[in-house]
């Protein structure tokens, strides 16, 4: 009988918290169809609701704005709508702070999250997890050796954790790649690789 539980468990909880996520992710993004006139509402239209629609609109809008941007145009708007918002005071504190994650982050040219290391914390005889960032450069200029950002995230929620600034020699560099890294922390290290993922199925065989 627990054998049956556990097995039911394994396969319904993460089809339940992967329809969660996707429910919770495609409302947001339905109210995108708030942004519509009314009489231009689907809802209007068909006089019936269809879950998923703005995920469409949504797909447009984006793709819609990467053409617009692509073209000569399109940069000398952006380029006017950039530098706008930097001028705005307290606004451009918060665009700045965005616009520089959204680029290290999505941009063909980012650098974000480059390695997997190992770090000493929270204290001298503990490891966790960490991701390799950058280090700017007057950190650099007042450091003595060689020091590198470090990114150690939270477990099971990876998007929040803590920066800092350690001695290379004090890491140590994983073979591992960032999305195994990510898989690790959010499964509070049960799921790690392949590997120890197959280890893991037969143990509940």
């Amino acid at each position: 009988m627990k054998k049956y539980l556990l097995t039911g468990l394994l396969v319904l909880v993460p089809l339940g918290i992967t329809l969660w996520v996707l429910n919770l992710i495609i409302g947001m993004l339905d109210m995108t169809l708030s942004l519509l006139p009314s009489h231009w509402h689907p809802d209007e239209l068909l006089g019936v609701h269809i879950p998923g629609l703005g995920v469409i609109l949504t797909v447009v809008v984006v793709l819609t704005t990467g053409l617009l941007v692509r073209n000569v145009f399109g940069q000398r708007l952006l380029a006017y709508w950039d530098g706008l918002l930097r001028r705005i005071p307290f606004v451009n504190a918060i665009y700045n702070s965005v616009k520089q994650v959204s680029d290290t982050l999505l941009s063909d040219s980012g650098h974000a999250f480059r390695k997997v290391l190992l770090v000493r914390y929270p204290h001298p005889d503990a490891w966790s997890l960490a991701f390799l960032t950058s280090v700017p450069a007057e950190v650099t200029r007042k450091m003595d050796g060689e020091y590198v950002g470090v990114f150690i995230p939270t477990t099971p929620s990876p998007v929040n954790g803590f920066y800092f600034y350690v001695k290379k020699s004090d890491t140590i560099e994983l073979d591992i790649s960032v999305d195994a890294a990510f898989k690790a922390v959010i499964s509070m290290g049960v799921v790690t690789t392949p590997e120890n993922a197959a280890q893991l199925a037969g143990a509940n065989k």
